[in-house]
């Protein structure tokens, strides 16, 4: 479970700290690792990760409930309202840290324990990236995010800008002038198209935007919800969309996905909560047009067929009825900064997050490699911090011979 975990944490370590009556020296061994431990007991995939390795799961057929454990531990600690770590001897080293998402919260964390300052700078309003804006309203309270980030920043030696764009108010080379390193984690702010007749039409949207939205509003029943939903899409966005929409009282909720639900990247636990909410999910099939006029009225699918390329549509067709179409075909990297490569729309980074620019991070959803993951994000921001400390102890230590 320890390996299966993106941050490695110590679970058999801290489920026996839970089972001798010490749920604060759960959670620090759990924070040690993964300082935002309490989101992602609540979010995590648990199931294809720590408790699918889980021994039990193998002898018994059931494993251990590591992520309700773990929420147990760190409620517990966050509840006191204490922060179990305290800062090192300021080194007087400044550190830029683009985005307050899972893996720039991390990093900044990282940072501040070695004794650096870290500016975090983010464009939305409020902190904490997709745990604030992308994660289904059904999985964690409205709240909980900012009280995280609250509760993370009681380290000091973080400062927060919120409302500052890369590429508007702010450049990479002036971050690169100002600050003695800098870390990206901008997420993937660009969604794909669908490339399908229609899709300019009114009540198509990104999924992405639709679950923001949710998770800004003070009254859900003020969100407008089609009485027919086709979600487009395999993930966990689709799925979280889709569940969005029924519990917000849709008639007829279906997920479309081109390739087959083996292929799905959400998991077969997400999967089976959608059907149990009443979510269909039809496989094999992609969208060639999207009917009406000036608001969409239903989506015409092709079956596909699989090619050495990939699915393609074959002759076969079918409509659904829709008033609403999410579009969750994954996002990409838009407006990267200059002077960094790029690969498979993503910033090409090396060993614990370099960049191909000197003295430039990378980590989370932006950055290749690895799962679009909060845990993974958090791993990342992790372990580019302990780069960026090892960099500006041996450049300190260059200057001092």
């Amino acid at each position: 479970c320890i390996t299966a975990c993106p941050t490695a944490i110590d679970i058999p370590l801290f489920i026996r700290q839970i089972q001798t009556g010490n749920p604060a020296g759960a959670a620090r061994t759990i924070l040690e690792q993964n300082i935002l431990g309490g989101m992602c007991a609540r979010v995590c995939p648990t199931e294809t990760l720590c408790e699918e390795a889980c021994v039990r799961e193998v002898a018994e057929g059931k494993p251990v409930e590591i992520g309700r454990l773990q929420r147990f531990a760190t409620d517990t600690l966050m509840a006191r309202g204490t922060h179990p770590f305290t800062r090192a001897a300021p080194t007087g080293r400044r550190v830029a840290v683009v985005g307050a998402g899972p893996a720039g919260l991390a990093c900044a964390h990282r940072l501040a324990m070695k004794g650096h300052e870290a500016v975090i700078f983010d464009a939305r309003d409020k902190p904490g990236g997709l745990n604030e804006y992308g994660i289904a309203s059904y999985k964690t309270v409205g709240g909980f995010a900012q009280a995280e980030v609250e509760w993370l920043l009681q380290i000091g030696g973080i400062e927060l800008r919120t409302g500052q764009r890369l590429g508007r108010e702010l450049t990479l080379e002036g971050l690169q002038a100002d600050y003695d390193a800098v870390f990206l984690g901008i997420g993937l702010t660009g969604v794909n198209a669908l490339r399908a007749e229609g899709e300019e039409q009114a009540h198509v949207r990104d999924a992405v935007d639709f679950i923001a939205e949710l998770r800004q509003a003070g009254d859900l029943s003020r969100v407008p919800v089609g009485r027919n939903v086709v979600v487009i899409g395999g993930g966990m966005t689709a799925v979280d969309a889709a569940v969005q929409s029924k519990l917000l009282g849709a008639e007829n909720v279906t997920i479309v996905y081109r390739r087959g639900r083996d292929r799905m990247s959400a998991s077969s636990h997400e999967q089976d909560l959608a059907a149990s909410k009443g979510v269909r999910i039809v496989t094999g099939a992609s969208p060639v047009r999207l009917m009406g006029g000036d608001h969409v009225t239903g989506v015409e699918f092709a079956y596909t067929e699989e090619g050495p390329e990939g699915p393609r549509p074959g002759p076969e067709t079918f409509t659904l009825k829709a008033d609403l179409v999410l579009k969750a075909i994954g996002q990409h990297l838009s407006g990267a900064p200059g002077g960094l490569e790029i690969e498979g729309r993503k910033i090409r980074v090396s060993g614990p997050g370099r960049t191909t620019l000197a003295g430039v991070w990378a980590g989370g959803d932006c950055a290749m490699g690895g799962d679009d993951l909060t845990v993974t994000a958090v791993a990342e921001g992790r372990d580019a911090a302990e780069d960026i400390h090892l960099h500006l102890a041996g450049t300190a230590r260059l200057a001092a011979e």
